[in-house]
């Protein structure tokens, strides 16, 4: 081989010349193409290496031949490398290529979660059908694939009394165990108090309250700071 020739090697990602950074992804197969590509007349260079539609080098050819040996296939001439010396062409079908290309990027589309952060809001005097209520919520942003922030406020002397809060965030993370888990211990931040649950990527059981109707109404989530304790 001539000094200075490139050197190729057939890995996971096809034909690499060595030592060069490839350009912007563009997948064929296994094999990672340059993008923008140039095809069969668009390539105005005079020499290529080429590469059959059956991933065999034919070595470096005048570009006028390798496009003359697309054409008799019935296929394209693509530059799949244009920063090498030569650059390397193959010879493949382009429109099945972009078809392929097209569907890998709806499927990776599919598969991307973005993940948003919503807020619960809960007082630390919270009712128990009122709980529940924002317990479903929590549910269904969790389902939906969203972080929660869950945020107990305190007004006036409550603040004084954050075991409340921290009892109820607890209870909080207990009954979202099913479809979450804490990505935020409870901390405290001014008058409020919070934590943050990130859902799980398969849930571990039915979730709690939005598949069942309401039940018998019970006690209040937590004996609430007394009244007396909370004027401000």
């Amino acid at each position: 081989m001539p000094s200075g020739d490139p050197v190729f090697t057939e890995g996971t990602y096809g034909w690499f010349r060595s030592g060069v950074a490839p350009a912007a992804p563009f997948f064929f197969g296994d094999e990672l193409i340059a993008r923008p590509l140039r095809i069969n007349d668009q390539i105005r260079i005079r020499a290529v290496r080429v590469i059959d539609e059956n991933g065999q080098q034919l070595g470096i050819l005048p570009t006028e031949d390798a496009l003359a040996r697309a054409r008799l296939a019935g296929l394209d001439l693509i530059e799949v490398s244009p920063t090498a010396q030569p650059p390397v062409c193959k010879i493949a079908d382009f429109g099945r290529l972009k078809y392929e290309q097209s569907k890998k990027d709806k499927d990776t589309r599919k598969k991307q979660r973005h993940v948003e952060l919503k807020e619960v809001k809960l007082r630390p005097k919270i009712e128990t059908h009122d709980y529940e209520t924002k317990a479903r919520m929590a549910e269904r942003l969790l389902l939906d694939g969203s972080k929660i922030k869950v945020t107990i406020m305190f007004r006036g002397r409550e603040i004084t009394y954050t075991s409340f809060g921290r009892r109820l965030l607890d209870r909080m993370a207990e009954d979202m165990t099913p479809l979450a888990i804490v990505e935020r211990e409870p901390r405290l931040e001014g008058k409020n108090m919070f934590m943050i649950l990130s859902p799980r990527a398969t849930p571990t059981g039915p979730p709690k309250f939005s598949t069942t109707r309401e039940k018998e109404q019970k006690p209040t989530v937590e004996q609430t700071v007394p009244e007396e304790q909370t004027s401000a």
